[in-house]
Formats: structure tokens, C-alpha cells, sequence
């Protein structure tokens, strides 16, 4: 523990008056939360001075690091060390990019321990996506995860119980006292986890739109700033992509279905957006451990894929990971739904007008798939995991009066009314475009992308 002469009131007191900590502070406050020296009442008081008057980059780092070295970091052998890479997503609706990207980077090389959330609110959670999948664990050793990446090259788990437990109490706390959406905080609460983890290269995927936590592309930009800035400062080679969120990644919202998704993906096939951004961030990561262009990591990541070597790892993962042969053959090679939980019963969403779709509001087909069950409003509520909403039609193309353009899967013989005026209103339809043919479907969700070798560049700098 830090050994400073300074009270916990003091440390509260001096961030309230604006001033900054040192890095000896930050270290002490910690060290004396994970100790059970910090009430409930001085870390509440603490996260609001912090969230009000903000942490520079400095303050930013020291506190990650001090919430790093609370618990463990992933040891590994000396001939993994300059292969080892992890993405983290901020989080979106219908974002299944971990399912295909963990099992695509393993298929050319690299070994990824990816540590996976699960989803609250209307954001979907990878873990709860894999959960779907009858037999799988999200609970591994650490031995476990090393047989796993031995083997196979990939695993997808949860977080540890050694891996930054201060990060446990203290998001807890944010949770209840409104400091969640902190710029600091998101940020020493994502890369300590990811620092930990002892990793070679990192991809971050920052999204904004109405389907996540960022709302606009400028706050993308501040958050990937800060999250690229501190991780660089862990030695991680990072690099990241800013991609909108207004509508929903893909064609299907809800885990079974997600799952299906990104099958067909591994397959070679599925939506466009989805394999753009696995392709681009592992092209990005591939870049940062291995001598060779953007350009060749992109051919690599698409050729696995197409040639099924992909879904050959995520196969092979799944089964490390508590599958059965059986039901991995069924999803993989076989029928889908004989192995996923099919759902009971399914009603069409059918436009009230003719023209072109302009947009489906991704947080109202989150709302919907959600209060079906596919997510959680709190962390202890179950999740049915058949349960979802799967898009007909993408941006850009046309659609007729009386067209299907979704259909909603869920349980019961009828779908409430009020989550049929939700979706009635997910669905923004331009009349004048069509009689001018309108435009063809743009299934692009990236707006910009930072290469590990992008250290001045303006999104970095923009957060000094």
C-alpha cells in the first residue's frame, strides 16, 4: 500500500477544489478501497468529484494502473508474447463482431485470450450471445484458458476473479451514484481489465449512435482518444475504429439469433457491415504483430474466413469450452436449430408506406428485443436467449406498402401492441426517394479507423 500522509476527506476535498492527484493518491485511495478503508459513502463522494471536475491523461493512467495491479496479470509463454492480441467493443445492438473475429484471428496465427462481458440494457453481451450455445462455459481458469489458447489459438470468457477486483467495488458504486458515463472512468474501468490480460496489440471498436453509449461521433473521438492514449502507455500496440450505431450491426438483434449470424459469417457469407468490421479490425491487429500492410491482413482475415478455417477454431473453441461434438457439428455443419433454441413463434413487421429505408432505429429494436427477454434491465433478470428481431431489408433499399421488412421472434401467441407501434416507428421510410430510385444500400458502419502507428494523429491529440 502506498505509504502517504493524507486522509481519505483530504483526497475528496482536493479533487472537489479542482486540484489533481498524484499518482502516489490515486495508488493509496485504491489500495485503502480494496482494503475496506473507503465507507461506501467516501467512494460515492470520491467517483462524484472525480466525474464533476474530471482526471487528466496522467490521473487517467495512474488510476488504471493502480486498479490493475490490485489483482493479477496473465502470465504466458515467452513464444506467445509478441502474438497475443484482444478487441474490446464499447457496446451496440446487434454487435456479434467477438463471435467471428476471436476465432478468424486464431485461424492466422495470433492468440487471443478475450475477456467478454455481458450485455445490460439495451447493448447486447457477448458472453450471453456464446450462452446460447447448450454446454458452453464463460467460467474458466486460468489453466483452463491457457490449454484452450495452446490448442485452439482463441478463447471467449469471463472476467476472472483475480483480474482487477478494485474495478468490481468501484463500478458497483458508479452504477448507483450516477458515474457511470465519466470519460476517465469508462477508461481505467475498460483498459485494466485489457492491461491485465498482458497483451501484445488491442483493437478497440468505439461506436456512437442512438444504439450506444457514445451519442455522437465527437464523444466516440474523446473516449477512443483516451482509451488509445492509456492502453499505449500499458506498451499495447492500439489501434481503433469509430463506427456508427444509429442502426442495428447485421440483420439480427438477440443471442440465438446472433448467433446464426455469425455462423454464417465463419461461413463466408452474412452481412456485409458485420465482415467489413472483422475484416478491418483484424487487419489492424494483424498489422501491429506481424511485418505486413493493412492490405495483406485484410486478404489473410478474408481468406479464412471464406476457406473455413475460421469456423474450424470457433468449433474447436466451443467444444474446449463445455459443447458438446455433437451439438458443434449441428451448429456448424449441420442444422442450426437443432442445436440453438428455436423460438415459439414469429410475427412480421410489415411498412405502412412505400419508398426507401433510411434508417431502423437501432435503440427501438433494442427496446423491443429486450423487453422480450434477449436482454436485461437489471444485472439479475434471465435472459431467453430465442428470443429477437431479425431486419429484412437493410438502409438504402427499397421496400413496398404492406412489405415485410422484420420479423420479431417471441414467445406467446401475440406480440403486445406496444411493441408493435415501437417497431412501427424503428422503421424511417423516405417516399420521395423512391419515385428518384433512391439510393443503393451502404452497409459501411466505419467512419475512421487509428493504426497502432498513428501517435499524433488528431483524434489522440484532440483529448490534450
Amino acid at each position: 500500500m502506498a505509504d502517504i500522509n493524507v486522509r481519505i476527506p483530504d483526497l475528496i476535498e482536493k479533487k472537489k477544489d479542482g486540484k489533481e492527484f498524484t499518482d502516489d493518491e490515486i495508488k493509496f485511495f485504491i489500495d485503502k478501497l480494496l482494503s475496506g478503508g473507503v465507507a461506501d459513502s467516501q467512494l460515492g463522494a470520491w467517483l462524484m468529484a472525480t466525474c464533476i471536475r474530471g482526471l487528466n491523461t496522467q490521473e487517467t493512467y495512474a488510476l488504471t494502473k493502480a486498479m490493475t495491479d490490485t489483482g493479477s496479470m496473465l502470465q504466458w509463454p515467452e513464444e506467445w508474447k509478441s502474438i497475443l492480441v484482444d478487441k474490446h467493443s464499447t457496446g451496440g445492438v446487434g454487435d456479434k463482431v467477438s463471435l467471428v473475429l476471436a476465432p478468424a484471428l486464431a485461424a492466422v496465427g495470433l492468440k487471443v485470450p478475450m475477456i467478454s462481458g455481458r450485455g445490460l440494457g439495451i447493448t447486447g453481451g457477448t458472453l450471453d450471445k456464446l450462452e446460447s450455445i447448450p454446454g458452453y462455459r464463460v467460467s474458466l481458469s486460468v489453466k483452463e484458458i491457457h490449454n484452450i489458447l495452446d490448442q485452439v489459438g482463441c478463447c471467449i470468457a469471463g472476467q476472472t476473479g483475480t483480474i482487477a477486483p478494485a474495478d468490481k467495488k468501484m463500478y458497483a458504486c458508479r452504477d448507483i451514484t450516477g458515474t457511470v458515463q465519466n470519460l476517465s472512468l469508462v477508461t481505467s474501468s475498460i483498459v485494466c481489465k485489457k492491461a491485465a490480460e498482458n497483451l501484445r496489440a488491442l483493437v478497440l471498436d468505439v461506436k456512437f449512435g442512438n444504439g450506444s453509449f457514445c451519442t455522437t461521433e465527437d464523444e466516440a473521438a474523446k473516449l477512443a482518444a483516451s482509451l488509445i492514449s492509456v492502453s499505449r502507455k500499458f506498451g499495447m500496440k492500439t489501434s481503433a475504429v469509430i463506427s456508427s450505431m444509429n442502426c442495428p450491426l447485421g440483420c439480427t438483434v438477440g443471442n440465438s439469433l446472433e448467433v446464426e449470424e455469425s455462423i454464417e459469417c465463419l461461413k463466408g457469407k452474412g452481412p456485409a457491415d458485420l465482415r467489413e468490421l472483422v475484416i478491418v479490425e483484424g487487419s489492424l491487429l494483424m498489422a501491429s504483430v506481424k511485418d505486413i500492410s493493412l492490405e495483406e491482413g485484410e486478404i489473410a482475415i478474408k481468406t479464412v474466413l471464406d476457406d473455413g478455417s475460421a469456423l474450424s477454431k470457433f468449433r474447436d473453441m466451443i467444444m474446449l469450452q463445455g459443447v458438446s461434438r455433437e451439438t458443434a457439428e449441428d451448429l456448424c455443419h449441420g442444422s442450426i436449430w437443432k442445436a440453438l433454441k428455436s423460438p415459439q413463434t414469429t410475427t412480421d413487421i410489415k411498412a405502412k408506406k412505400s419508398g426507401v429505408v433510411r434508417n431502423i432505429n437501432a435503440r427501438k429494436v433494442a427496446t423491443v428485443s429486450q423487453f422480450l427477454g434477449a436482454g436485461r434491465a437489471q444485472p439479475s433478470d434471465q435472459i431467453d436467449h430465442s428470443v429477437g428481431v431479425k431486419l429484412k431489408l437493410l438502409n438504402g433499399q427499397k421496400v413496398g406498402f404492406g412489405e415485410s421488412w422484420a420479423t420479431v421472434y417471441h414467445q406467446g401467441e401475440a406480440l403486445p401492441e406496444h411493441l408493435l407501434e415501437i417497431m412501427a416507428e424503428a422503421i424511417e421510410i423516405d417516399e420521395v426517394a423512391c419515385s428518384t430510385n433512391g439510393a443503393s444500400p451502404s452497409p459501411s458502419k466505419i467512419v475512421r479507423t487509428v493504426t497502432d502507428t498513428d501517435a499524433t494523429n488528431n483524434l489522440v491529440q484532440s483529448l490534450s
